[in-house]
């Protein structure tokens, strides 16, 4: 028979706020006054921005008017400088934060670096389908603006130039202001590339361990990153890995896994080209290794734990449990909150 049950007891902000986190899926709360709730979950979770609250619960358009709200306020009460996010620079978008401000601003580029070869309504199906599906507390949700005005006097030298280098059909400037056409706002992250210079062997362990947890759950969710570097991922303050770039994401189901074939000869093995056919969706999951070319400590740690992302029989063995209607649970507290039943 349909029941309910009680899986966990939740106490302190900082675990309610990770389930009411940017995140995860919307609710799709249907209240006849918002606001009430809003008010309430914000007493249990007094660092959460407004704008988050609604948008979690589902009521995206509130969610975006009040974040528009705070972002003002913000503007009118600092006076820092936009400048060009921390980290590499991305094939697909540039990437602009206030140092002084928790999200950061992405641009779809007018020209996409090599060997990117998506299309800019590619770019944008794929933001809108991360908006639909399970993002199973791994991929961090976006607001979408049109036309939206900054003061043309915070941005830096360096970011102006970029700007103007990279997608300048993207912004206007009219007076004092600047009018990017379209962009995305995401809270912002330390990228993970970044986070692992400066962290000790334990961190780096439990790090990378929940680097490979993402991928797995993603993996379970039907949603493959396609792109795994590190950079493409972040690390929340509550120390979750998280997934933001999804210009090559795919459903899992899309993919085609396969194992390296041995070469015939050494002629094929001292090739500096692949000996085998590949076909567009083609992956090759013993190539992950070279995720972690440069960093032997994120490589340990991650082979201590996740060896099996390498096999090509752990992604078919889960493309047959989703075809076979196998749905995964995502909780986002440890198991050990949990009540035995």
């Amino acid at each position: 028979n349909p029941s309910i049950y009680v899986d966990a007891c939740l106490l302190g902000s900082d675990i309610i706020s990770k389930l009411f986190s940017f995140t995860r899926t919307y609710f799709m709360v249907d209240a006849s006054i918002p606001s009430q709730y809003v008010l309430f979950l914000q007493q249990l979770m007094p660092r959460k921005a407004v704008s988050e609250i609604y948008s979690c619960l589902g009521h995206h358009r509130h969610g975006k008017t009040y974040y528009f709200r705070m972002a003002s306020r913000h503007m009118r009460s600092t006076d820092d400088a936009f400048i060009p996010a921390p980290g590499i620079k991305g094939m697909v978008m540039a990437v602009f934060t206030l140092p002084s401000y928790e999200y950061v601003f992405k641009i779809i580029k007018d020209r996409f670096t090599p060997p990117k070869e998506v299309t800019h309504q590619e770019v944008r199906d794929k933001y809108q389908l991360v908006k639909r599906w399970d993002r199973a507390g791994r991929m961090a949700d976006t607001q979408e603006f049109a036309n939206l005005v900054l003061d043309a006097s915070r941005f830096s030298d360096e970011l102006m130039r970029e700007l103007e280098d990279t997608c300048p059909s993207q912004i206007e400037i009219n007076g004092r202001a600047l009018i990017i056409k379209h962009c995305y706002v995401e809270r912002r992250m330390q990228p993970l590339n970044l986070y692992l210079k400066d962290a000790t062997d334990e961190e780096v362990d439990a790090v990378m361990l929940d680097y490979g947890k993402a991928i797995k759950e993603l993996a379970a969710a039907n949603i493959f990153p396609g792109d795994m570097l590190l950079k493409n991922f972040g690390v929340t303050r509550h120390g979750r890995v998280v997934f933001y770039d999804y210009d090559e994401i795919q459903p899992l189901s899309d993919i085609n896994f396969r194992k390296i074939p041995p070469p015939r000869d050494e002629f094929e093995e001292m090739s500096g080209q692949p000996w085998y056919s590949v076909g567009p969706n083609d992956v090759f999951p013993e190539e992950f290794r070279l995720f972690f070319s440069g960093n032997a400590r994120a490589r340990r740690a991650f082979d201590q734990w996740h060896s099996d992302l390498y096999e090509a029989s752990f992604w078919t063995d889960l493309q047959d449990k989703l075809q076979d209607g196998f749905v995964e649970d995502f909780f986002p507290y440890s198991p050990k909150l949990q009540f035995q039943r």
